[in-house]
């Protein structure tokens, strides 16, 4: 039986960079098949390829036996593929529904058959579990409930080769568990599932073979049943990688931050802080643990400036900053790495130089009376990229022909970079590989043991539990449950993060 995908000695070259030197990728069918590798390894290459998002120098691709030439989406979606990119491409203005028959409306008489395409799309939601309001605006929906958007629109085109990439860096480890089921009833109807993944505990819970790249090369073909988390880091990073990090003692300071009693309201003018307070002091890391939409996001962008809130107070050094703007308190030692690097971090279509130096090209000695000295900022660029490891050739090509992972290693560059008193840091390893978090992971327990403040906002347990020193639990704007590091492990935490528990009294 032909495989429903063969790649054979891929080559695509890019001015300066060879994305993929001869690789081949081989997925059969009614298969999940883990696809994996450092940022930049070439994996998001391939797919581009494989879906008609750009075209190799050389190499073959044949699906399900035949060869074929995929110069456009168009064309791959004809061929029964599909790709669920990992920052979603849906309209936020239009309904689910639309989203869904966009390009694809069964028509009557020219007029769009709305019952047909409804029934059509309820019977994809029902066989998958796959429950969305088609009525609702795309812009409405959690994140979790975009993807499944995604995989109803893949379904709905017919698709039996559907690409996910980096599907679960934006979900709560509920809808995780959700999509994996939603996975699993794909493959027992057939369908051949390209999974791309930074994350080995799913690779090795939910896969069925696994190709590993590096610099564009394939460094392994494996069986899941034949490997192990271990053996496929060192394939993708080339050495062993150990986020069990020592850390200095725990030698709290003064209180740096203070939070006390905010109130902020969602987009939607909704509720999202209930009068939360919070404190973090020098040398601690305090870990904010929740269900993504209990109002994490809110609290960091009224923290850093970008959202007024509408009650309370925020404090930077006992001083009341809640009206200062976000360069007032930057300037009083702030930075922020925001969740979403690609809508606040960053401006995709400018240089990597540019989003290095956003918040240091107005200062001496990199400007005179209004005069940027282009060379200085280069200097310091080229100086931050190698310090960090952003695998480019040099900082003056676009944000946008990076990788996401090293996307987000330059928001985190620019605001380390400062040397900042506090660090916001929300979601700091979103989509970023096993190795950067490993060096992400070491550079926060530095700034803590050098005395720094660091409020760790993650959706992810694991790293909650491994970096802070006290973690509190958000639930519906309030805090929870507080806890000291080792009080608590992921269990009971996944219970105040539901509601199912609750401390009196919060912070």
């Amino acid at each position: 039986m032909a495989s429903a995908v063969e790649m054979r000695e891929i080559v695509k070259r890019y001015p300066n960079v060879i994305a993929n030197d001869h690789a081949s990728l081989f997925v059969e069918e009614g298969e999940i098949h883990g696809l994996i590798g450092e940022n930049g390894a070439g994996k998001s290459t391939m797919m581009n390829i494989l879906y008609g998002l750009a075209k190799p120098d050389a190499g073959k691709v044949k699906i399900f036996g035949k060869e074929e030439r995929i110069l456009s989406p168009q064309k791959a979606i004809d061929l029964g593929i599909s790709m669920v990119h990992q920052h979603f491409m849906l309209m936020p203005s239009l309904t689910v529904f639309q989203n869904i028959i966009l390009g694809r409306a069964p028509t009557t008489a020219g007029v769009i058959n709305k019952k047909a395409a409804t029934a059509q799309i309820q019977q994809i939601m029902e066989a998958y579990g796959l429950s969305i309001n088609l009525s609702a605006k795309v812009y409405q929906l959690s994140v979790g409930e975009m993807q499944r958007v995604e995989i109803v629109k893949a379904l709905y085109r017919n698709a039996k080769i559907i690409v996910l990439d980096e599907p679960t860096a934006v979900l709560t480890p509920q809808e995780t568990d959700r999509l994996m089921e939603v996975l699993l009833k794909l493959k027992e109807q057939g369908k051949s599932i390209i999974f791309i993944t930074h994350k080995l505990r799913e690779v090795m819970v939910i896969t069925d073979r696994i190709t590993v790249m590096r610099k564009g090369i394939v460094t392994g073909r494996v069986n899941k049943s034949e490997t192990t988390p271990k053996a496929l880091s060192t394939l993708m990073v080339g050495r062993e990688v150990d986020l069990s990090l020592p850390r200095g003692d725990f030698t709290p300071g003064d209180c740096i931050l203070e939070v006390s009693g905010l109130s902020a309201l969602n987009p939607r003018g909704l509720p999202a802080l209930r009068e939360l307070s919070l404190s973090v002091r020098k040398g601690e890391i305090v870990g904010i643990a929740g269900v993504e939409g209990n109002g994490q996001t809110e609290l960091a962008e009224v923290i850093s400036g970008l959202l007024k809130p509408s009650g309370g107070k925020v404090k930077l050094y006992g001083e009341d900053i809640t009206g200062c703007s976000v360069r007032r308190r930057r300037k009083m030692g702030m930075s922020h790495v925001p969740e979403d690097r690609l809508k606040v971090g960053t401006a995709k279509n400018c240089t990597i130089m540019e989003n290095l130096i956003m918040n240091r090209y107005y200062q001496p000695p990199y400007a005179k009376r209004w005069i940027i000295n282009n060379k200085r900022l280069l200097e310091l660029a080229e100086r931050m990229r190698e310090q960090f490891n952003v695998k480019t050739p040099d900082t003056l090509r676009p944000l946008s022909s990076l990788s996401g992972g090293n996307m987000q290693k330059v928001v985190l560059t620019r605001e380390i970079e400062t040397d900042p008193d506090i660090l916001i840091a929300a979601q700091p390893t979103r989509g970023v590989d096993i190795g950067a978090i490993e060096d992400i992971h070491k550079t926060i327990l530095a700034l803590r043991d050098c005395g720094k403040a660091i409020l760790l906002i993650s959706a992810e347990l694991d790293e909650i539990l491994s970096l802070s020193d006290r973690i509190l639990v958000v639930y519906e704007g309030r805090v929870a449950a507080s806890f000291e590091r080792g009080e608590a492990d992921e269990n009971l935490i996944g219970e105040y993060m539901t509601g199912a528990k609750s401390q009196k009294g919060g912070e």
